[in-house]
């Protein structure tokens, strides 16, 4: 059934849809060597509809907030959705690095820059302050048992209730995590042209540090709680994003070839790692989680075509150019499906929650 209330459901991961615009954006950007000045266009027109989209989600989220109070709360609340709140700073961040791509460095780019920078850095000491305290769920009355329980329930009067356990640490452990904690690493693509380099690389190295971190905890996760439910295996391919982002960053500060070429190497291992559960992932009812494949694909073909013109790789350049073309049939793939969804009401709806339960 079609539901009446489909704004309620705009949760924050919608700005995922800009990521993979902007992301596929600087990747045709960075074509402008392989395939001229028709790849300057393309990469101008996705950026003018990833910012439309922006916009337009911007505005729907605030009437939402102000209707739906409530449902954000519990989108903030949620183990997994509470982590796609860093979806619309990382937005920022990738508008403003494609707006100075394009040579445009302006007030306004500045403006969206620093929104983007000081969002972001919030959102990653919001989510980590979730782990340090982790958000009690509800007291409620326990009827003791044995005898340390008799001594408890003789100390304790009937209607007090005992006190609020922590949620379980694992279910928030999902590769959703990469966005709030170490999307800064984007910081450096727009701050160092817009002359914010000291505190862009600063704010780089705060991504670089809990990088390892966030994939020790999944790789601790998977190992502990077992694999991840099929509606959140497309997320599996944010790990591609973050060596693609460290590796532009170094390419764009001269840091030298062999740190790009490593930083590519990493990438490419997670695309390889990836593509295993590529089949299932994406052979099940299409959801926004999808969208997770758009950004990290747009990002190391980025990389690729970079390298490529470091290196003076003319293979790599052909690998590339290939990429470019598999990204760009994905997201507009993706573009179609998502208009699909809404036009049939099967996306901003209640979706069937995956159950993310701690090992008994």
């Amino acid at each position: 059934m079609r539901q009446t209330q489909p704004l309620k459901f705009l949760m924050p991961g919608w700005f995922s849809v800009v990521m993979g615009l902007t992301g596929l954006a600087l990747a045709w950007r960075s074509a402008e060597a392989a395939l001229g000045e028709s790849a300057l266009g393309v990469s101008l027109v996705l950026g003018v509809l990833a910012a439309l989209v922006c916009v337009v989600l911007l505005v729907l989220s605030a009437v939402r907030a102000n209707l739906y109070n409530a449902a954000l709360a519990e989108d903030l609340r949620h183990p997994v959705r509470h982590a796609f709140v860093a979806a619309l700073p990382v937005s920022l961040l990738l508008l403003a690095s494609l707006a100075t791509a394009l040579g445009q460095t302006g007030g306004l780019t500045d403006a969206i820059w620093w929104l983007g920078s000081l969002g972001q850095l919030g959102a990653t000491v919001w989510v980590l302050k979730r782990w340090l305290v982790p958000t009690p769920v509800a007291a409620v009355p326990v009827a003791p048992s044995g005898l340390q329980g008799l001594i408890d329930g003789a100390m304790m009067s009937p209607s007090t209730p005992k006190p609020a356990a922590p949620v379980a640490f694992w279910p928030v452990v999902t590769p959703v995590l990469l966005i709030p904690v170490v999307g800064n690493v984007l910081a450096p693509l727009a701050g160092m042209a817009l002359g914010h380099g000291v505190w862009a690389m600063a704010q780089f190295g705060m991504g670089v540090l809990l990088w390892p971190v966030v994939l020790t905890l999944l790789l601790v996760r998977r190992a502990a709680q077992g694999a991840l439910p099929d509606r959140l295996l497309p997320t599996w391919f944010i790990t591609i994003a973050p060596p693609s982002v460290i590796g532009l960053v170094w390419a764009h500060s001269q840091a030298g070839l062999s740190w790009v070429a490593g930083a590519w190497g990493v990438a490419l291992f997670f695309v390889l790692l990836t593509a295993t559960v590529a089949r299932q992932a994406v052979t099940q009812p299409f959801s926004l989680t999808f969208w997770a494949l758009s950004f990290p694909l747009a990002a190391f073909t980025s990389l690729t075509l970079t390298l490529a013109q470091l290196a003076g790789s003319s293979a790599l350049q052909m690998a590339g150019t290939l990429m470019l073309a598999l990204v760009s049939l994905v997201v507009f793939g993706l573009c179609l499906a998502t208009v699909r969804g809404l036009r049939e009401g099967s996306l901003l709806a209640p979706e069937p929650v995956a159950a993310i339960l701690p090992a008994a």
